[in-house]
This record gives C-alpha cells, sequence and structure tokens, in this order.
C-alpha cells in the first residue's frame, strides 16, 4: 500500500526544506579560494566538502534533491486519490497503478507466472521467422528522446515517431538501435581495467537471473548472451555519431530493409510490430540496424533464445518477486552507478505511475503547486531572454545580413511551453487492474506504442511535449523548432518568486537560456525557423561558427576527471554550446531586466557576481566514481564542475571577479569562446 500519511509528510518538509531555501547559500561556499583558479569551488566548496549522497542515489545536487521533493508531493497526491476513492475513471486508474505496484504480496505470490506464455514464445522459436516475428513484436515506443537512445535496452530496436527533419509537416517512425543490457558500447569494447571488471560482473549478473528463473543451463547461456550482445555494441554507433543529425537522417523504404540490411525477415518484423503498412521510415543507426539483422540471420538460434528469455526477466523484474529485483539492483546501481542502497518501493512506484500515466499525474501536480504568478514570471523571463537572444544575433559583426535574417527568423517562430503542454492526455482505453502489476505495464507499454503508431495518420502537433510537468528538466525539439519547460523545475531552487534578479537569471534564466540556444547549437543550428534540416547559413559565416564549436570542444577536451578519462569535446559539444551561449543571453537579459535601477548587495556581493555564483550552484553535485565515469562515457553533458566553470569565457565573469591572467581560470580574449 502507499505510504502511510505521517512518513509522507516528514519527508515533505525536510526534502522542502532543502530545495527551497531562498537566496545565495553563502555557507556552501568557500571563501577560501579565489574565484579566478577555482570558480566552482569557490561557489561550492563547502557544500562539496559537507555534501551527503543518499544511500539510494548515484549522486546529488539541486535537481536531485528538488525530484526528491517532487516524489513526496506526488505521493501525498495519489494516496489523497487512493484515500477519497474516487470515481473519476482517471483518477481511478492512476491510484489503481500505484497501488498494484506497492502490493509486494500479490507479485510475489505469482512469481514468474505472468512471463509464462512469452518465456514459452521464446522457448518455441525453432526458425528465423520466428525469431523476426518475436523481435517485432518487441518493439516499443519508449526512447530517450534527449540522447537518441532505446530505454529498454533488452529490446533490439527503439521507435520513436517524430517530425520528418526534411519535411517536418509529417510524422515518420525513427528506428533507433538498442539491444544492449550495459549502457554503451564501450562496456563491451573497451579494454580498460574497469571495463574488463564491470564484465565479468554482467556476465555473473545474467547468470544469477537466469538462476532464478530456474534456467537450465545458466552458466553456458550467461556467457551466449555477452557474446551476442558483444557482436551487437561492435556495430552500434559512438554517443557522438549519435549525436550527429547529419549521421542520423537516413529515410529508408521498405524495400531498402532486404537490400541494406540482410538477414532479418523485416516484413515479419514490421507486421508483427503493427508497422506493416508503413512504407518509409528514418533509421537513425544504420550501422547497427544492419548488424542486428546481420546476427539475426547467422546468430545461432540457440544464442537468440538465451538472449531473448534473459532480458524477458531483466526487462520486468521491477514487477517480479524481490529476488529479481534485488539482483537488478545489485548490477545496475551498485555496480554500475556505486549506489549502495535501493531506493524505497513507493518511490520506484512514483517512477512507473509518472511513465505510465505523466499527463494524469501531471494535471493534478499543477493545480497545486504551480500558482499562475509563477508561471506569468517566468513567461515574462522568457520573452526577456529571447529579446537578449535576437540582440546579440543583431550584435554579430561576423555575420552576414542573409544569415542573420534566417537566424531571427528561426527565433521569432519558437515555441515555448511553459509549466504543463496545451492539452493533455487522454488515457480512456487503458485497462488497469488493482491486482496486476505486470499486466498493467504491459498493457501500458502497448498502449503508447498504439499512440505512437497512430500520430502517423495525423497532422503534427506542435504543441505536443515530450516531458511531464512533474519533470526537473528541459528540452529543446529542433523538428518542432519548440521548448518544453516543465513546472517540474521552475521551483526553488532554479526559480523562487521571492528571490531578486540576480538569482533568479543566473539559475533558471540560464536553464531557459539554454534551451534557447540549443536551436543555435551545431546540430540545433541546422535547422530553419519551419523545423526543416537544412543549411540556411552562407558559407563563410558557417566556416566561423564551426571554427568555435571546434575551438570550444578543445577546451573539454582538456578537462579530465580521472587519470585515464578525459571529457569527451565533441560529444559534450552541443550542450557547452548551449550553456555558453544560455550564459551570456541570461546574463544580458539580467542587465535589460534591472537597467537604471541601483540593486544591492548581497553579503558583500555585487548583483553581477550574484549572477555568476547562482549560475555555479545551479551546478553543485556529489557523485560517486562509478556514476561519473559512466556520465563521462555515455552522457552528452559534462560533468558538473565543468559546467560551472563555463563562466571562463565570458568577458563579463572576468569584470565581476577581477580575473587576472595568472589565475587558473584565466584564459585571453581571443581564447574565449562565446560562439553566439
Amino acid at each position: 500500500m502507499i505510504k502511510k500519511s505521517p512518513v509522507i509528510a516528514l519527508l515533505f518538509a525536510a526534502v522542502a526544506a532543502v530545495a527551497a531555501e531562498p537566496g545565495l547559500d553563502i555557507a556552501g561556499m568557500d571563501g577560501s579560494v579565489r574565484p579566478g583558479d577555482d570558480f566552482y569551488a569557490f561557489a561550492n566548496g563547502s557544500w562539496l566538502r559537507s555534501a551527503q549522497i543518499p544511500a539510494d542515489r548515484s549522486s546529488w545536487g539541486p535537481g536531485n534533491a528538488l525530484t526528491e521533493l517532487n516524489l513526496t508531493r506526488t505521493a501525498e497526491l495519489i494516496q489523497g486519490l487512493a484515500a477519497a476513492k474516487t470515481r473519476d475513471p482517471e483518477q481511478r486508474q492512476v491510484a489503481d497503478y500505484y497501488a498494484s505496484f506497492m502490493d509486494e504480496r500479490t507479485i510475489e505470490a505469482r512469481g514468474l507466472a505472468p512471463l509464462k506464455a512469452q518465456r514459452a514464445r521464446i522457448a518455441a522459436i525453432r526458425d528465423r521467422g520466428q525469431l523476426a516475428r518475436y523481435l517485432g513484436s518487441t518493439l516499443r515506443a519508449d526512447v530517450d528522446v534527449l540522447n537518441a537512445t532505446n530505454v529498454h535496452t533488452g529490446n533490439v530496436l527503439g521507435l520513436w515517431v517524430a517530425q520528418d527533419l526534411d519535411n517536418p509537416q509529417r510524422y515518420l517512425p525513427f528506428l533507433l538501435q538498442g539491444g544492449l543490457g550495459m549502457p554503451d558500447r564501450d562496456y563491451y569494447l573497451s579494454g580498460s581495467d574497469p571495463m574488463k571488471a564491470l564484465r565479468r560482473q554482467y556476465v555473473a549478473h545474467i547468470e544469477a537471473i537466469l538462476r532464478l528463473a530456474k534456467h537450465p543451463s545458466a552458466e553456458v547461456d550467461a556467457g551466449r548472451v555477452l557474446s551476442l550482445e558483444s557482436r551487437l555494441a561492435q556495430r552500434h554507433a559512438t554517443r557522438g555519431e549519435t549525436a550527429s543529425v547529419a549521421r542520423g537522417n537516413n529515410h529508408w523504404r521498405r524495400a531498402d530493409f532486404a537490400a541494406k540490411a540482410p538477414g532479418l525477415d523485416w516484413d515479419a518484423f514490421f507486421a508483427a510490430a503493427g508497422l506493416g503498412a508503413q512504407q518509409e521510415f528514418v533509421v537513425w543507426h544504420p550501422g547497427a540496424v544492419a548488424g542486428l539483422a546481420a546476427l539475426a540471420g547467422s546468430a545461432s538460434l540457440e544464442d537468440w533464445r538465451a538472449y531473448l528469455d534473459f532480458h524477458s526477466l531483466e526487462a520486468h523484474s521491477a514487477f517480479l518477486p524481490r529476488a529479481f529485483v534485488q539482483e537488478e539492483f545489485a548490477f545496475h546501481a551498485r555496480a554500475l552507478e556505486g549506489t549502495p542502497a535501493e531506493r524505497e518501493r513507493w518511490k520506484r512506484a512514483i517512477d512507473v505511475t509518472n511513465w505510465a500515466f505523466g499527463d494524469a499525474v501531471g494535471k493534478r501536480y499543477v493545480a497545486r503547486w504551480f500558482p499562475p504568478e509563477a508561471k506569468a514570471r517566468i513567461e515574462a523571463m522568457v520573452q526577456n531572454l529571447m529579446q537578449a537572444f535576437a540582440a546579440r544575433i543583431d550584435g554579430l559583426a561576423w555575420m552576414a545580413p542573409a544569415t542573420r535574417a534566417e537566424a531571427k527568423a528561426k527565433l521569432a517562430a519558437l515555441k515555448v511551453g511553459i509549466g504543463y503542454p496545451d492539452h493533455w492526455r487522454d488515457y480512456a482505453g487503458l485497462t488497469v487492474r488493482r491486482d496486476d502489476a505486470f499486466g498493467n505495464v504491459e498493457r501500458a507499454a502497448q498502449f503508447n506504442l498504439r499512440a505512437a503508431i497512430a500520430k502517423l495518420a495525423r497532422p503534427v502537433d506542435r504543441s505536443e511535449w515530450v516531458m511531464t510537468p512533474q519533470t526537473v528538466n528541459a528540452v529543446n525539439l529542433p523538428a518542432m523548432n519548440a521548448l518544453n519547460f516543465p513546472a517540474g523545475i521552475l521551483q526553488a531552487p532554479y526559480f523562487d518568486l521571492a528571490n531578486p534578479d540576480a538569482l533568479n537569471y543566473g539559475a533558471i534564466g540560464a536553464v531557459i537560456g539554454h534551451e534557447i540556444s540549443h536551436s543555435f547549437d551545431d546540430e540545433g543550428a541546422q535547422f530553419d525557423s519551419a523545423g526543416r534540416f537544412r543549411n540556411w547559413w552562407q558559407p563563410a559565416d558557417l566556416e566561423r561558427f564551426r571554427g568555435s564549436a571546434v575551438a570550444l570542444a578543445r577546451q573539454y577536451d582538456a578537462y579530465r576527471p580521472f587519470p585515464d578519462l578525459a571529457v569527451r569535446g565533441e560529444q559534450t559539444l552541443s550542450e557547452n554550446i548551449a550553456d555558453v551561449a544560455g550564459l551570456s543571453a541570461a546574463y544580458d537579459a539580467f542587465r535589460r531586466q534591472i537597467a537604471g535601477r541601483q540593486l544591492a548587495d548581497d553579503h558583500g556581493y555585487t548583483p553581477d557576481q550574484q549572477f555568476f555564483i547562482a549560475f555555479a550552484q545551479n551546478w553543485r553535485r556529489a557523485v560517486r566514481e562509478p556514476a561519473l565515469r559512466r556520465q563521462v562515457i555515455t552522457d552528452g553533458h559534462a560533468p558538473a564542475e565543468y559546467r560551472g566553470d563555463t563562466v571562463r569565457n565570458l568577458d563579463a565573469w572576468y569584470r565581476a571577479f577581477a580575473v587576472q591572467p595568472g589565475d587558473k581560470l584565466y584564459l585571453a580574449p581571443e581564447a574565449r569562446v562565446p560562439v553566439w
């Protein structure tokens, strides 16, 4: 059942106190550090020394604290629905979905019975046609749109139905690489000692899962699974390649699959996936698709049956008996992330409920915790930042008038969503049973798949959101030329109605500027005002822009969080450009906002200093070593300390803190990379 109200209330109060304290965190700073030597430590040094990462987390910072606050709020909300015994169909769906996951007794009693039919289908695979049909039946519309990766990595491909990059007036199905149980190809192919150790742990984990399921040849089949995944990994694109729109925008007709990716019965695959009538696709990872097809035609069926049986168990482990949950935690959280303790079940229940009913929960979340005055203030900040960015475009002496006109048109057409979507999703037709956690998640996945495929027959909806309102994040959607700023991030410590402009613009203003700037980063700048993937740049301007991008990538290549592992400047380039350009626009917008006003210092810090300190305190983060290594290898974002050091590219920061040659972060004016 749902956690008792007093427990939720105590958690709510404790997390709210951490997440919502207004103003600069003066106590968390370290005045003994010169700002020009290590600005991140200057702004966060005392906090970093005292920060305690909760046992159930791999890292901790303002975003994590806010996520925890939103978890407690959502739990309180769902508890209210359950206690009220509501007859509202959607509220009943939410309450019952949550309750089914919390009903461990029923889950334990049913054991592996819910998976019996699926495992029997796998065991019955005796030819390549049956294999193709089974693989197609596992296609799911559940991907990480920020990183173009398949969320359910055990599914060999992921599906994302989105705007055609060449013709943004229509939807097309995008196919993304998948099939790996570990986070990235490097985990299979790297010769480093940490990766070799993780591979040994992974094969032991596979064997443990199979033994729990009383698999007759667990040890042998664990080796088969690792071998097959390693062969898949060899054909996977790197993270840098995945981020490239030019590499990913590959339009294939149905006939192309047999010619370009032979070995898999694609007709059978697409028919089983519900895409039998679809004639055109975007294959984001052609090498991985071809590699998958080749293995479907060449790898032994014994290998495939072992692989599919393991992943059927692993993908559903959260909805299986406790032993499976514990084994999943031991590898995926403890080994891969360094997290020592399992998250409480009610938190995991909130996660799965948000996944299935994000809008249903979200509409109630914003009604209670996102006041109209907050929305109005953020809307005003967005307009100010847009004007500041437009002024920056006007001020680029190197940009030709034709390029400038295209850039201004794109900025003017940008659609910005604040807090929540214009229209809420309808969950009618999704059956939820209070005593069937396994069946509920399967039906939700199929519901999402059908909804995604149905979009192919409809006009494009630019108001569509890809995040729930309670999410602590934000996103830029280049093909939609749209931004989403969920209510979940539009609160303290990022934004507070009680905070002065210096803090709000340094914190949430930089986030807003970051997302606006993604429309003009190395990838976003390849889309025009209509969201079409085309080159709108004059040749000399494009060369100048690319030169700045190369310089910024090299700057980040020099950052080395570990002796054996450096930040990958190309992999993180889009985010780094957005950090620099977004912070620049936020600073300009802040100065526009306070023009003509005399602002007081705070604890001896000028308004400009407060702005930059607030930005650096945005990025404070304590992180466990395995999680940081994983981030460097797999994430498009640089580690937090280097994002905090973005300031070294802004002239205004040098003026604010009197940073001079000889300071460790000092860059000569010609070495600073403002980009926009």
